[in-house]
């Protein structure tokens, strides 16, 4: 079993990394293969909504939206990290989620992460984390994905790495999280092998609120 950690601030190894790296080591230790997935620092556009990704499966910018969704079909589970600018994700994390899910969405059906657990972590200096909590949920609950709980909400504070170490409450959180997280994975695992079947699809209904 594998969780992929989405890494989705400017910083490689910065606030959220180190979140991110608290969550991957308790899962090791639970016996979950991890990789941290940075999303790197260059340019994101957000959806031109070309839908490119409809025809081909892939989001027409050659980017690491792209080499997130060839890493997620190899996952059993997610955890999505971001730095909090003004009360919201990262405007580079928000571009990378709203491609990333749109065209697995409309380009794949939703393979990659259907029924898939998932987690989202905030890291910020002081506050805004709860807005941005929401935001991100959001992408997951459209994909049909179990969000993973800890005992508080996801999120760790401090202005450096030093700092974030030394929010105990928050370190804990990212620990708790990391073993709810193992958790699911090895109960999804024993619910699969006694022949436990996913639940029925059905094809979309897309509706808007305009009557003849």
């Amino acid at each position: 079993m594998k969780v992929l950690l989405v890494n989705g601030s400017p910083h490689k190894e910065g606030c959220t990394y180190t979140a991110l790296k608290e969550i991957a080591d308790t899962l090791e230790s639970c016996g979950i293969e991890t990789e941290i997935f940075w999303i790197g620092n260059h340019n994101f556009g957000g959806c031109i909504a070309c839908k490119s990704c409809v025809k081909t499966g892939q989001c027409v910018y050659k980017d690491s939206v792209n080499e997130c969704r060839k890493k997620a079909y190899e996952a059993d589970g997610f955890i999505f990290g971001t730095p909090v600018h003004y009360a919201a994700a990262s405007g580079s994390m928000t571009s990378f989620m709203d491609r990333l899910f749109y065209s697995e969405l409309c380009g794949n059906g939703n393979k990659a992460f259907y029924l898939k657990p998932t987690a989202a972590v905030m890291s910020a200096r002081r506050a805004g984390t709860t807005a941005t909590f929401d935001q991100m949920n959001k992408y997951f609950t459209i994909q049909e994905m179990p969000i993973v709980s800890s005992r508080y909400w996801n999120m760790v504070h401090g202005t450096n790495p030093e700092e974030v170490r030394k929010d105990a409450e928050g370190m804990q959180t990212m620990r708790i999280l990391a073993r709810n997280m193992a958790y699911m994975l090895k109960c999804r695992e024993v619910a699969e092998k006694a022949g436990i079947s996913a639940p029925k699809r059905e094809p979309s209904v897309f509706t808007n609120f305009i009557r003849e």
